[in-house]
C-alpha cells in the first residue's frame, strides 16, 4: 500500500449512506474516527449517559481493531455531550477501564445543545497513531 493511500471503514449503519461519510479513515500510521455514538449493531442507542459512553468506546475499539490499532494507539479524544456533569462522571469511571493510562490521552469535553439522533447523549471523536518506524 502506498504511504498516503486511504483505507476506509464503516459500521454498516443506514445513516452512513444517507449522510455520506466514513466511520474511520487510515492514512499512513494515523487513524481518524468520525464521532462514535452509543449504539449497538442494529443502530439502537443505549439508555443513559454511562451506557452510551461505554457503547461508544466499544464501537471505537471495533473500528480501531479493523485498522490493526488498539486503544493504546489513541492520541486524542473529543467528547460532545448533552449533559456535562453526567458525561464527566461517566468518563471518570469508564476511562480507567478503557485506557491503560488515561493520563496519557488528551481529552476534550464539550457541552452541546444537540446531537445527530433523538436520544443521543454523547459522541466521541478519536485520533490514533502508531509510532513512526
Amino acid at each position: 500500500m502506498f504511504k498516503n493511500q486511504k483505507e476506509v471503514q464503516s459500521l454498516g449503519m443506514p445513516w452512513e449512506k444517507e449522510y455520506g461519510y466514513a466511520q474511520g479513515v487510515k492514512v499512513g500510521n494515523t487513524v481518524w474516527l468520525a464521532g462514535q455514538l452509543g449504539h449497538d449493531d442494529k443502530g439502537t442507542l443505549a439508555e443513559g449517559m454511562e451506557a452510551q459512553v461505554a457503547q461508544s468506546y466499544v464501537n471505537i475499539k471495533r473500528l480501531l481493531e479493523g485498522f490493526g490499532f488498539t486503544m493504546d494507539d489513541v492520541v486524542e479524544e473529543v467528547l460532545y455531550v448533552m449533559d456535562m456533569n453526567a458525561a464527566f462522571n461517566a468518563g471518570a469511571k469508564l476511562r480507567k477501564t478503557i485506557y491503560v493510562n488515561p493520563m496519557e490521552i488528551p481529552s476534550t469535553l464539550v457541552a452541546v445543545s444537540g446531537l445527530a439522533l433523538p436520544g443521543q447523549l454523547v459522541e466521541i471523536k478519536i485520533v490514533a497513531k502508531k509510532a513512526d518506524k
